[in-house]
């Protein structure tokens, strides 16, 4: 469901003494020198931190809606001139063909902050902080951090190493010309720890729900695939194997990567598929 990103090739520090350089014939040129040393240890907290909220707080010294709008400018009003447009630019290039945030085809729209400008304006142009997400995973997010117990609620692309391995894992129930019901959850390989971050991520995002449409949608497509298999005289499972490794090009955690697998790890559902009536229940369909 998510995707780890290499971390954009900027350094962020030296960002802002470029930054605040630019800033020595303008208005707010005493402002930004003199809230340089603090807004430079923020950013180097931030990446030791790894952007984890539990930790960093937001700045109360950038709270007034005043001073809130000078860093905020620097993201949403770059001068074509500034230090800092070209890099936004760049990672607004859209490039990618999964979102990182979900796991779901299409190219995503929206350039997110993990943590969000409004209440963390000092991070708006922090590359570490910004990364691509579709707009339905934007929408949910909003500017969510934290859960009522202070634990954070997102993975975050460049941070969470583990993402690396499959995060996430689907059971499909029987019975199998329509399945009642399918569990989507955080994979039981993983720690209990990353489990419930996994878990949160998928419950903000709504992730569920939202696959589920993909679901049907793909379980409908594998019985037409698997009756072309048996039709040839292929081998069901090579095949499917070959499925699930041309989805795991895109990202071992997008979606059709973990509905291959979750087929593959089910040998009630790969002895069907190979044996049984391939017609699908009518009701299930409509």
């Amino acid at each position: 469901m998510v995707m780890f990103l290499k971390r954009p090739d900027y350094e962020d520090v030296n960002l802002i003494d470029s930054v605040v350089k630019e800033r020595q014939n303008g208005v707010n040129r005493d402002y930004f020198t003199n809230v340089s040393p603090i807004w430079k240890r923020r950013v180097r907290d931030y990446i030791d931190h790894c952007g984890n909220p539990e930790i960093i707080k937001p700045w109360g010294q950038v709270a007034d809606d005043a001073i809130k709008t000078r860093f905020l400018t620097l993201y949403g009003n770059p001068a074509d001139d500034s230090v800092q447009k070209p890099i936004l630019e760049h990672l607004r290039e859209r490039t990618l063909q999964i979102c990182p945030a979900c796991g779901e085809d299409g190219t995503p729209n929206t350039l997110d902050h993990y943590l969000p400008k409004n209440h963390y304006p000092e991070f708006s142009i922090t590359t570490v902080n910004l990364f691509p997400m579709c707009d339905i995973c934007q929408g949910w997010k909003g500017v969510k951090t934290v859960n009522d117990t202070g634990k954070r609620l997102f993975l975050h692309p460049y941070f969470d190493k583990f993402l690396e391995r499959q995060v996430v894992s689907l059971e499909i129930g029987a019975p199998y010309n329509a399945p009642r019901a399918i569990s989507l959850g955080a994979h039981p390989d993983l720690p209990p720890a990353l489990q419930l971050i996994v878990s949160r991520h998928m419950k903000e995002l709504e992730m569920v729900s939202r696959y589920y449409h993909f679901f049907r949608e793909q379980y409908i497509r594998l019985l037409g695939s698997a009756s072309d298999i048996r039709e040839e005289g292929l081998d069901m499972r090579q095949q499917i194997g070959l499925f699930r490794r041309t989805a795991r090009r895109k990202s071992i955690n997008s979606w059709g990567h973990i509905f291959y697998d979750a087929v593959l790890c089910n040998e009630d559902l790969l002895e069907y598929l190979e044996t049984s009536d391939l017609l699908i229940s009518d009701a299930w369909i409509q």
